[in-house]
C-alpha cells in the first residue's frame, strides 16, 4: 500500500513528539508492605542490635515496617539460606556479617553460593579483622599462608595470641 506524503509526515511527527510527553509509570512504591531483615544470629547480639537499629531508622524514614527476624545457627548459614530461598522481590533482606564471608571456606557443603546468590544493597557498618597464626607457622604475610599446605594450618592450635601485646587486648580476651 502506498502511503501518501501527508500521512507519512503525520506519523513521523507523532513518533518524534511522543517522547516529549511523559507517560505515567505503573510501578508501585517501595516498600508497599513490611520488609523482613534476617539476622543470622541469636537475639541480643551485635548482629541483632544492628539489624533492629537499622530497621527502626528505615521505618522512620520510609514509613513502612522493617521487622528483624532472628534465624540463628550454623554460623549464620541458616539465616543466609532463608534469604537465598526467599522471593527475589526486595522484601527479605540479610544483614550480612563477617562469618558470611568466611563460611564458604569452613563448610564443605553449603546449599548456596554467597557471592552468586546474594546481591549487596548497602554498607551499614565496618568491622576490623585480624588474622592470627601460631608463631610456628612459617607465614610472614596472609597471601603466603593461603598458599601453604592445608595440614600445617590444621595443626596450629588456638593459644594465647603472640601479637596480644601489640594489639592491646584486655586480659579477659586471651586464654
Amino acid at each position: 500500500m502506498k502511503l501518501r506524503r501527508r500521512k507519512f509526515l503525520q506519523l513521523t511527527g507523532a513518533a518524534l513528539a511522543a517522547p516529549a510527553f511523559p507517560q505515567p509509570a505503573a510501578a508501585e512504591d517501595y516498600p508497599a508492605r513490611p520488609v523482613r531483615i534476617i539476622a543470622g544470629f541469636a537475639a541480643g547480639g551485635g548482629v541483632d542490635i544492628t539489624a533492629r537499629l537499622i530497621g527502626q531508622w528505615l521505618t522512620d524514614r520510609l514509613g513502612q515496617s522493617f521487622v528483624t527476624e532472628n534465624r540463628a545457627g550454623a554460623g549464620g548459614n541458616i539465616g543466609t539460606e532463608a534469604v537465598v530461598n526467599a522471593a527475589p522481590d526486595g522484601y527479605t533482606l540479610l544483614l550480612a556479617t563477617v562469618p558470611n564471608a568466611v563460611n564458604a571456606s569452613l563448610y564443605e557443603k553449603l546449599k548456596f553460593d554467597f557471592i552468586r546468590d546474594i546481591a549487596p544493597v548497602a554498607g551499614i557498618i565496618r568491622v576490623p579483622m585480624v588474622i592470627l597464626l601460631n608463631p610456628s607457622v612459617p607465614a610472614s604475610r596472609f597471601p603466603s599462608s593461603s598458599a601453604m599446605p592445608r595440614p600445617i594450618l590444621e595443626r596450629s592450635t588456638w593459644r594465647r595470641p603472640a601479637m596480644a601485646a601489640r594489639l592491646t587486648w584486655p586480659a579477659s580476651c586471651s586464654r
